[in-house]
């Protein structure tokens, strides 16, 4: 199997750490990956624009360097997971979120893949990892124009993200487009998208869903 192609020739822990997983795609896959085990055509489907060859390119590498495993589930069916060695880097892949959520963050660009679902993940990602915390629990419902809908949890701890919808304190339908849209605007910008989309819910509670759930304030030195 083919081993890294980057070589950085410097005793440094942070080099060889970018030496096994510093490729173009490879957190990327990993990052796929800690949602869960997945086949070829899943982990295709989720990056979008990554080839064939250079998606068997990366798992191979990865593969060599005890990151990720190859499991054959029957003559024609693969799964590739996750190591305890490729786990280890979730802490590093949701610090590159909240990195990107208040540094590097955009909307997409015109023809850019979208996932709602990954972009949702996001942001309850970036909650937890920032510790933003309500005065109570709460649940928010967010209704996708092609029958998919998501539930995002406050459990007065955690933050979490499941497919599915429900009651919730707000309910929002909208397109996908709008939704990254919403998620990448500031608080002000969500406040008037809200007034223009059809969102059930108390006033206060539809305020404090455009206050947390979205782009923070800009950061010093971010990325417009």
């Amino acid at each position: 199997m083919p081993g890294p192609k980057i070589a950085y020739q410097h005793f440094c822990p942070a080099a060889r750490a970018l030496e096994v997983v510093g490729e173009k795609w490879s957190l990327l896959i990993v990052r796929d990956l800690l949602a869960g085990p997945r086949r070829f055509s899943d982990l295709r489907r989720s990056l979008a624009a990554i080839t064939p060859k250079w998606l068997s390119l990366r798992l191979q590498e990865l593969e060599a360097a005890g990151v990720v495993k190859r499991e054959a589930a029957g003559p024609r069916e693969v799964w590739y997971r996750l190591t305890p060695k490729g786990q280890a880097l979730a802490p590093v892949v949701e610090e590159l979120v909240v990195w990107g959520v208040e540094h590097a963050l955009r909307p997409p660009y015109p023809g850019e893949a979208i996932h709602p679902g990954r972009a949702t993940g996001t942001f309850v990602t970036y909650l937890n990892r920032r510790g933003v915390r309500l005065g109570q629990p709460v649940t928010w419902v967010v209704r996708l124009t092609g029958d998919r809908s998501y539930t995002i949890r406050f459990d007065g701890a955690r933050w979490s993200r499941e497919r599915g919808d429900g009651p919730g304190d707000v309910v929002v339908e909208l397109s996908p487009e709008a939704w990254v849209r919403f998620l990448t605007s500031g608080p002000e910008e969500r406040r008037h998208l809200l007034d223009e989309l059809g969102v059930e819910g108390a006033p206060d509670r539809i305020a404090e869903f455009a206050r947390t759930l979205g782009r923070p304030e800009p950061v010093a030195g971010s990325v417009r």
